[in-house]
C-alpha cells in the first residue's frame, strides 16, 4: 500500500486518524494508544512514511497492533509463551572452559539472576554446556505469575525483549528497572561478543545483530512509551 493521506492526526481517545478516518489494526480494531506518548510516537511512524508502507520501518505500530489485537484474543497463552523462557533462559547454560569467558558470564549474569532470586523468592539451577536442565517447578510457577500480571502494551514490548535476548529474566529485569537497556542487550551478547573477540566478526551475523538491535530498541522504546 501506498501512502495515500496528508493528514496525521490524534483523537481524543489517543487514536491515529488518517486525513481524519481512524487507522485499524490487520484485524480491523481502531488503532488506540494508552498513553500521549505513545500515540504521538505511532502518528510520527505514520507521518513518516514516503511511498509504500514498510512495516518494518513502523516497529511502535507493529508493537500497538499486537497489544491491541493479537495478545487480547488470548492473554494466558501469549503470556505462557513467555513464561516458557524461564524454562531455558539464557544465563542459565554456562561455559566450562576457558576461565576467562566463565568469568565474564558470571560477573554479568549473576547479578540479574540474584536480583531475580530476592525479587521473586526463587531459586535457579545452572548448568555448564547446553544439555538442558530442568528449573525447579516453584521457579516456573512464581515467574509465570509475574508476566501473566502484565497488561497488554507491557506483554507486546517484553515479548521481542525475551525473545531476542533468549532470557525471560533480562526481560523482567528490564521492565522492572533492575537493569538498564544496555547492559542487557551487553549480558545478552556477551557469549556473541566473546567469539568475535577470538576469530572476529562475521560479516552475515554483524548484519543480523544489527537488525535484532534494531527491533530490541523499538521495544525498549514502546516499553517506555506505555509508561508515559
Amino acid at each position: 500500500m501506498k501512502r495515500f493521506w496528508q493528514e496525521v492526526t490524534l483523537d481524543a481517545e489517543r487514536g491515529v486518524r488518517l486525513d481524519g478516518k481512524p487507522v485499524r489494526t490487520p484485524g480491523r480494531l481502531p488503532l488506540v494508544l494508552p498513553t500521549d506518548a505513545m500515540a504521538a510516537a505511532v502518528a510520527e511512524e505514520w507521518r513518516a512514511v514516503t511511498g509504500e508502507i514498510d512495516p518494518r520501518a513502523m516497529p511502535l505500530t507493529g508493537l500497538a497492533n499486537a497489544a491491541i489485537e493479537r495478545i487480547p484474543a488470548d492473554p494466558a497463552v501469549f503470556a505462557a509463551n513467555l513464561a516458557a523462557y524461564a524454562e531455558s533462559d539464557l544465563l542459565c547454560y554456562r561455559a566450562d572452559a576457558p576461565p576467562e569467558l566463565i568469568a565474564r558470564q558470571a560477573a554479568a549474569w549473576d547479578p540479574p539472576l540474584v536480583w531475580a532470586t530476592q525479587r521473586y523468592d526463587v531459586h535457579f539451577t545452572i548448568a555448564s554446556g547446553v544439555m538442558h536442565r530442568p528449573q525447579p517447578d516453584a521457579t516456573i510457577e512464581r515467574l509465570a505469575v509475574a508476566v501473566s500480571t502484565r497488561g497488554a502494551f507491557e506483554l507486546a514490548g517484553l515479548s521481542p525483549v525475551v525473545t531476542i535476548t533468549g532470557s525471560l529474566v533480562l526481560g523482567l529485569a528490564l521492565i522492572e528497572g533492575a537493569m538498564d537497556a544496555e547492559a542487557i542487550w551487553l549480558a545478552a551478547n556477551l557469549d556473541e561478543d566473546w567469539q568475535a573477540e577470538q576469530w572476529g566478526e562475521d560479516a552475515l551475523a554483524a548484519q543480523t545483530r544489527a537488525a535484532h538491535l534494531a527491533e530490541f530498541d523499538a521495544a525498549v522504546r514502546f516499553l517506555s512509551l506505555a509508561r508515559r
